[in-house]
């Protein structure tokens, strides 16, 4: 235990960020850095508790008591090596993750928890500093191909664990660029894609071979997987939620991905071959208040918005956690981001019932009404009912669909594969196998869970992986999160 005074000595503490002014002229990352004495004192503030519950917390089932450890007494290499034992990128999900290991922090229970997010981001950033990273190179072959069609995170751990254990493995991705929801998904200022690039670089020393531009279905046809041995699909889910109201049809309602999307490419230097979407100047509407939504929020902002205002259907969360919320669980708390911060007029119990447009066909208001809802003992909504007189329009120049997704593409690579589908449109698979209803045919990610975390993305890559070598070699060395591993 690195020190066992230490959560009561220093509180949680987060590093500094640019000025809201700043970052918003610019698409880079603006959270600073922990000073040395600041992340030692973060990591003492870890109690190397007897049942450490961050660990189930985690879907990944990160090691964190040790990594804590390891961090206060400075062995990086150690820190580096724990844990990456179970996570392959840690970079992604320090930056990204909405740390559900957090919410499940014993010190959490009368206190602010450790903050194990930040920790993990600085720990596999001096790792890069001090040359840990280094790729994975094995000196025996298995002789087997693989092909992980999707290079988002879940296809990058597939890909990576099945790189480990000696299998050599290609990895095709549509767009012009690796990385799928982490490199069209997630704005610049906060995940910058030099992030990715260092990854795949590295990916690529160890042998794995990224094909671009190839979309399995599509200009790649189905059949042309049949020589590998394996195929593993980690396609995501991207059929977005619509809302089919009066005026969908108007110019300027669009859904979330379609404006991120291109914002990114823009950032990227990448071709935008399509109208370009832009807020600048508009009085920008974002329906969906989750992570998504946020994103539409810091993006309009650094666009020069008129104004931005973003609706939720559901009710405003609690600030603290209820009766319905007991801790260890992941508690849906109240959440004002960084996009939030730089400016955000949020509603709650709002229904958008019509778009309204102008003479030229464009959008122009969005006829919207509020909601009373109804609960249920501990709290939670149940049903709702339009509040009489409520009913009001609202002005808008651009409208962002964020409000989810139903599942993965299914014409193109599914329908050529003939893989059985379940009662939500996902692949189906074995449970806890990770294997369609084709033979050799694997998936993993949102692509079979339905849409979810980047976190939970790449723990079903990695799992995946270990079935797949499984599957291949009749057994397999790759770590299994179910399996409890020892430090000395």
């Amino acid at each position: 235990m690195g020190k066992p005074t230490g959560f009561l000595e220093f509180e949680r503490t987060l590093p500094q960020k640019e000025s809201v002014e700043s970052r918003k002229q610019n698409y880079q990352e603006f959270v600073h850095s922990y000073s040395d004495v600041q992340l030692n004192q973060q990591a003492a503030r870890c109690m190397n508790c007897g049942i450490p519950f961050c660990h189930s917390g985690c879907p990944l089932g990160n090691v964190i008591p040790e990594f804590n450890d390891a961090v206060y007494d400075g062995r990086w290499e150690e820190a580096y090596n724990i844990l990456t034992s179970t996570n392959n990128f840690p970079e992604f999900t320090g930056r990204i993750c909405p740390a559900p290991c957090e919410a499940a922090c014993v010190l959490g229970i009368n206190k602010s928890p450790v903050a194990i997010e930040e920790i993990e981001k600085h720990i596999i950033e001096i790792a890069y500093k001090k040359q840990y990273v280094q790729p994975n190179r094995n000196l025996v072959k298995t002789g087997k191909r693989i092909a992980v069609v999707g290079s988002g995170p879940a296809g990058l751990a597939a890909a990576a664990q099945l790189n480990k254990a000696g299998h050599d493995v290609v990895v095709y991705e549509r767009d012009d660029k690796v990385g799928g929801l982490l490199r069209y998904g997630i704005p610049d200022f906060k995940l910058d894609k030099s992030v990715i690039d260092r990854r795949v670089e590295v990916m690529q020393e160890s042998g794995i071979e990224f094909r671009t531009n190839a979309e399995v279905g599509a200009n790649v046809p189905a059949s042309e997987l049949q020589s590998y041995d394996a195929i593993v699909l980690t396609g995501g889910s991207t059929i977005p939620r619509n809302l089919s109201i009066p005026g969908r049809e108007l110019k300027g309602v669009h859904y979330a991905m379609e404006f991120l999307k291109q914002q990114n490419k823009r950032v990227g230097n990448s071709p935008i071959e399509v109208e370009e979407i832009l807020a600048t100047g508009k009085n920008v509407l974002v329906i969906g208040g989750g992570d998504t939504g946020s994103d539409c929020v810091g993006t309009s902002n650094r666009h020069g918005a008129k104004s931005v205002t973003q609706f939720e259907l559901m009710p405003q969360p609690p600030q603290q956690r209820t009766e319905a919320m007991p801790w260890p669980t992941y508690p849906m708390l109240l959440k004002t981001t960084t996009s939030h911060e730089e400016g955000c007029q949020r509603h709650w119990s709002v229904s958008t019932k019509a778009f309204l447009g102008d003479d030229n066909g464009h959008v122009r208001a969005a006829l919207v009404v509020d909601l009373e809802w109804e609960t249920d003992g501990l709290g939670r909504p149940t049903k709702f009912k339009e509040v009489e007189g409520s009913e009001r329009e609202m002005p808008c120049e651009l409208v962002t669909l964020a409000m989810g997704f139903l599942h993965p593409q299914h014409d193109g690579l599914l329908q050529q594969l003939g893989v059985k589908l379940d009662g939500r449109g996902n692949v189906e698979a074995i449970e806890g196998e990770y294997k369609s209803s084709v033979d050799k045919v694997f998936v993993a990610g949102d692509m079979r869970r339905g849409q979810s975390l980047v976190v939970w993305a790449i723990s079903e890559g990695r799992e995946c992986a270990r079935k797949v070598d499984e599957y291949l070699m009749g057994y397999s060395e790759l770590e299994c999160k179910d399996k409890t591993v020892a430090y000395a």
